[in-house]
């Protein structure tokens, strides 16, 4: 059953031994004893790697809850009834890292010393099937059916200047006169936010000066005095290298929520980050 998970998870012989502590060579013989003991083949050999059949990926289900509750037994053996131990993988944006998640860690941290917090910052969808994470922080619209979340509020954008510059004084006029600023906008990694989408509706002839491959690139573009730039409200916010020059812009909002794969929701270690994110964010 592991290695039909690792196999499901990572879709190739080199992600499942990762997964698995072993080798490729091992996986592949492992594979092939499984699929002759049961006279059946398991998954479809192509370029995209090992896709399971039917029969695999209701093993996977099988395993994964299995899984969870063989954690949950080793968590309660290993520590104190109190203690929440372990490691919790959270995917999430650089924005929603910086603004919203980090001033939550050293409470977080005091409260359970245990505790161990593995974050990754990126605009790509992780798999909470797969386990690449276990919980995630995303702006969406509509959160993938196979998982479970919350909708933790709409986010809100604002056009920012530097608080250094003469610019940060709340611009009048106007889109147009927003249009004479020089402008920071997201690169081609993020051709749907959407602050790019309200440019390109409101400013649509316009041209940034600078391109930066975050939200946080942007904001600290603005704040080095680059130009102007859209970025969320709690961002502007909380970072005193910048100001506001528009009230929030109209159609320009995308709703937060918090995934989790259902099987592992209610492990301990993951259901305590959890409740901290949802108790402690605040749009």
């Amino acid at each position: 059953m592991e290695v039909v998970l690792a196999l499901v998870r990572g879709r190739t012989l080199a992600e499942a031994a990762a997964r698995l502590g072993a080798d490729p060579s091992t996986v592949f013989r492992s594979l092939q004893r499984i699929e002759k003991a049961l006279g059946q083949r398991l998954f479809e050999r192509g370029r995209a790697g090992y896709l399971p059949s039917e029969p695999a990926a209701e093993v996977a289900k099988h395993a994964e809850r299995i899984e969870a509750e063989l954690e949950a037994a080793r968590s309660a053996l290993s520590s104190p009834a109190d203690a929440v131990t372990g490691r919790v993988k959270l995917s999430t944006t650089d924005s929603v890292m910086r603004g919203l998640v980090l001033p939550l860690l050293p409470a977080l941290a005091k409260a359970h010393p245990q505790l161990r917090l593995e974050v990754r910052t990126g605009n790509e969808l992780v798999s909470l099937t797969r386990r690449d994470a276990d919980l995630a922080l995303r702006a969406t619209r509509k959160p993938p059916e196979h998982v479970v979340g919350r909708h933790l509020g709409t986010m809100r954008f604002v056009v920012a200047a530097s608080a250094k510059r003469g610019t940060a004084s709340r611009t009048r006029g106007g889109t147009a006169a927003l249009a004479e600023q020089d402008w920071i906008a997201p690169d081609e990694a993020l051709p749907d936010h959407p602050s790019v989408q309200w440019r390109r509706r409101h400013l649509p002839k316009l041209q940034p000066r600078l391109l930066a491959d975050g939200i946080t690139g942007v904001a600290d573009a603005i704040a080095a005095g680059v130009g102007i730039g859209i970025v969320p409200l709690f961002v502007a916010a909380a970072d005193t290298r910048l100001k506001p020059i528009s009230d929030p812009l109209e159609g320009c909002e995308s709703e937060l929520w918090i995934l989790a794969h259902p099987e592992s929701r209610h492990l301990r270690r993951i259901a305590t980050v959890y409740q901290a994110l949802v108790e402690g964010i605040a749009l």
